[in-house]
């Protein structure tokens, strides 16, 4: 059976993945079965690293080394797609809170894609020679998964890989390798920010200080953050993804929260945001006269994804339906693997769908099985025989 019409087992394992998704640094299950794959296909694994991460080593004589990444968590996410393998998953968040999970951004697809690329490589070892490095990495969606993988010693175990290569599922026409030189993937940054006010009775609004106004305002005035102090030519992007206050419809609340997210490709314009975001929240809460400041948490950092120019330029030859796209505002902590390493890396998406449907984090996303699978594995495949050839 060819690479373009992928395998029943890995179809099988695709869906098994899909039912049963799991939150950041909790993959057990993920991991478990990635570990079962590298070890069947002859690679010495370790796992645990980094909490949940697993890597496996194949070495075939002498050569380069590359290393090739999938991460495995999956997001806080009713799916609403009503596939037979669809998830009815629920657990209990890193907030403490219970919400259904689902495998909104592919990396169901991504684990099933190394799992296959592992195995053909390794069944073909007479087509390349150097040394294989397979690492499941978790928590990418928090962009903490990573550098728990680096602080933990992946290098030190694993070895320092001379290319990094990666891959993700995007909405775009399946089968289709999307590729471009230098940066690809923007900066993102995640905060939760609480607005403190005064609670009380929700017919005495004279005597509260009412936080849900304060954060509705910070809400809407982060909007101008683009609109207003961005230079048009400049790329940015400022999300409000959630405010939560209160518990009952009669009972003004003492604090609010809100979780923004800001993205940008250059650095001066991701510190114009956040300096802004943090003037404009601090503004609106003197302005209700909060008794207190706001308090920051951090939730996540991405890094801009940037590829190797010319090694980007060299596996466009070789990689079927490649074509060039324009950078794009989704984040990823990809890159910090190739940083730690000092190794070229290189990072592209693979088309998932025919009519550019719901896009990654939405409930009804999912990508196409075929040829969505095969032409992953094949894209991985190839890219790692160019390099040890």
């Amino acid at each position: 059976m060819t690479l373009d019409d992928p395998r029943a087992d890995l179809q099988a394992l695709y869906k098994d993945l899909h039912a049963h998704p799991e939150l950041a640094f909790t993959e057990h299950r993920t991991a478990g079965k990635a570990a079962e794959r590298l070890d069947a296909a002859g690679f010495t694994v370790t796992t645990g690293i980094g909490g949940t991460g697993v890597a496996g080593v194949l070495r075939n004589g002498d050569g380069p080394a590359v290393m090739l990444r999938a991460d495995m968590d999956a997001l806080p996410l009713r799916e609403e797609t009503g596939l037979d393998y669809a998830s009815d998953v629920v657990a209990t968040d890193a907030r403490g809170e219970r919400t259904h999970v689902m495998h909104a951004c592919g990396h169901d697809m991504h684990v099933t894609w190394l799992c296959g690329a592992a195995a053909e490589l390794a069944a073909t070892s007479g087509d390349w020679q150097g040394t294989v490095i397979a690492v499941f990495q978790p928590a990418e969606e928090i962009a903490a998964g990573a550098r728990a993988m680096l602080d933990d010693g992946l290098l030190d175990r694993v070895g320092v890989p001379d290319v990094v290569l990666g891959q993700h599922v995007f909405p775009s026409e399946a089968g289709a390798v999307l590729y471009r030189g230098g940066a690809i993937m923007g900066a993102a940054e995640s905060w939760d920010v609480t607005f403190y006010g005064r609670g009380g009775h929700g017919s005495q609004p004279d005597r509260t200080v009412d936080p849900v106004v304060m954060a509705a305002a910070a809400v809407l005035r982060l909007q101008t953050l683009v609109a207003r102090e961005i230079a048009p030519a400049d790329r940015a992007v400022v999300t409000v993804s959630r405010l939560r206050a209160g518990h009952a419809e009669n009972v003004i609340p003492d604090t609010a929260t809100i979780t923004l997210n800001f993205r940008a490709f250059e650095p001066e314009v991701q510190r114009r945001l956040s300096e802004g975001a943090r003037r404009i929240i601090d503004a609106e809460a003197a302005a209700s006269g909060a008794p207190r400041p706001p308090s920051y948490q951090t939730l996540s950092a991405f890094p801009v994804t940037v590829n190797d120019a010319d090694l980007t330029e060299e596996l466009a030859r070789v990689l079927d339906k490649a074509s060039q796209i324009e950078p794009r505002m989704g984040s990823e902590d990809f890159g910090l693997f190739g940083t730690a390493a000092g190794a070229r890396s290189v990072f592209w998406g693979v088309g998932g769908s025919t009519d550019g449907g719901p896009g990654n984090h939405s409930p009804l996303f999912a990508p196409l099985i075929d040829p969505t699978l095969g032409a992953g594995v094949a894209a991985l495949v190839s890219a790692t025989r160019y390099v040890l050839r």
